[in-house]
């Protein structure tokens, strides 16, 4: 009998990149992620969390260069 892969949820997907891209990730969710999640569930995220990293540091550079 073949037991259904359980399929991480979004917020622990989004835990997961953000403790990742700190260098806090845990080993136990690190095994957790290969084996539980999606790999196009932590791309995406991870190319969403970029992209607002990116956009964040643009307006910020935007304000210090007006003040």
């Amino acid at each position: 009998m073949l037991v259904p892969k359980q399929v991480t949820g979004l917020w622990s997907v989004i835990c997961s990149v953000l403790a990742s891209a700190f260098g806090v990730q845990s080993h136990d969710n690190y095994q957790r992620d290969f084996t539980t999640g999606r790999f196009i569930s932590f791309v995406a995220v991870g190319i969403i969390a970029f992209i607002i990293f990116i956009a964040a540091l643009l307006l910020l550079a935007k304000w210090v260069t007006t003040v």
